[in-house]
């Protein structure tokens, strides 16, 4: 077998499908937060832990795919791999923030009346590397390193551990792996419970990439030495009991409030540090009951990445109309929310079949 020629290893079915479970929750904590005056009363509160198990998922599902084949790959070669499976997606979702830019208009986002296309273009050439972009061209107002597709943010941080991973991580010892990750976790509790929670670093600025930072570092890393130490067993119905306790979790109110801030952060520690290694190893535990339920997994599994692409920039058209219908409430929005739900999954399935699927084997045939 060439460098070039590396067969893709099958896949955890289970944990695909948990993969497809946290975008979806993804999506119902984007479109119940403009009701919110906070973190305090989100109605879908822990949402934003989606986004942790997501780095710890990868940890554990790249350490079970290349750990084994550095022998006869190079770390350009990994590179090229990682961008043909992400890049293209991010693309797309770009290209579709874009396009809807100006159309976005709200009272939230008064700079749109003044940004010039071709600064809007600029934002957008520079949203395809995924490279966060500076304040200064912070074209929506909200401080987001990506203004076009907001969770791009965590896609950056993502890249920034597949870096540290090929350029020196992969080589630790489990031992050393070991140490890394405890210190990664401690930093990680001190972030959660000194600030209440760990939601954040979507922003170029010092406090929000320590936090973005310290989001990536454990659960990837851990993830990592999960697949290099877990032993899985034979566990029937994992992929209910996980779906299940994943949902409980990010659907989770906030626990404590205003005045014992540490109480929720104990309880994102809790979670992350915990909760999210044990439901990785029950999943890739988990034993397929049927063919539905492989159906079910696989096609959760597929349309996770580009859910969670392509359905921020449609939700930047629901907080708009929010906003300009002063007054709303979920109750009176939730039949516009779940047809959003619906649209946007079926945009990212069309988008999986007709765009993401064609494009990575064009790719794959062409740069080997």
């Amino acid at each position: 077998m060439t460098n070039t020629q590396l067969a893709t290893k099958p896949h955890y079915p289970i944990l695909d499908g948990l993969r497809g479970v946290a975008a979806i929750i993804v999506v119902t904590f984007h479109l119940a937060e403009p009701f919110s005056t906070g973190n305090l009363d989100k109605f879908v509160n822990h949402g934003y832990l989606a986004v942790d198990f997501f780095f710890l998922l990868s940890g554990f599902v790249m350490g079970y795919a290349y750990d084994d084949r550095w022998h006869k790959m190079t770390v350009g070669e990994f590179f090229k791999r990682r961008i043909i499976r992400l890049q293209p997606m991010v693309v797309l979702g770009m290209t579709l923030g874009a396009i809807g830019f100006y159309f976005t208009d709200s009272t939230l986002w008064p700079l749109i009346h003044t940004v010039p296309l071709w600064k809007m273009l600029l934002v957008l050439i520079v949203g395809y590397t995924i490279l966060p972009v500076p304040l200064s061209l912070d074209i929506r107002g909200w401080e987001e390193m990506h203004p076009l597709n907001s969770v791009g943010w965590s896609l950056f941080f993502e890249y920034v551990a597949n870096i540290l991973y090929a350029i020196g991580i992969r080589k630790f010892s489990k031992s050393v792996l070991g140490v890394l990750v405890a210190i990664s976790a401690i930093a990680l509790a001190q972030l959660a419970i000194s600030n209440g929670d760990v939601s954040g670093g979507w922003t170029l600025n010092q406090p929000q990439m320590r936090i973005g930072f310290t989001r990536v570092m454990y659960p990837f890393f851990a993830g990592l030495l999960l697949s290099r130490i877990a032993k899985p067993a034979q566990i029937k119905n994992s992929f209910l009991w996980c779906g299940l306790l994943v949902a409980v979790v990010f659907y989770m109110p906030r626990i404590g409030g205003a005045d014992d801030m540490w109480l929720n952060g104990i309880y994102d520690s809790v979670c992350i540090i915990i909760l999210f290694p044990l439901i990785v190893y029950l999943g890739a535990s988990g034993v397929i009951q049927s063919q539905r339920e492989q159906k079910v997994c696989k096609f959760l599994g597929d349309l996770s990445y580009p859910l969670y692409l392509v359905h921020y920039p449609i939700v930047y058209f629901y907080v708009a109309w929010i906003s300009n219908n002063k007054g709303m409430t979920l109750a009176q929005a939730w039949p516009y929310a779940l047809a959003i739900l619906i649209g946007a999954t079926v945009l990212a399935y069309a988008a999986l079949k007709w765009y993401d699927e064609p494009v990575r084997k064009w790719l794959r045939e062409k740069l080997g």
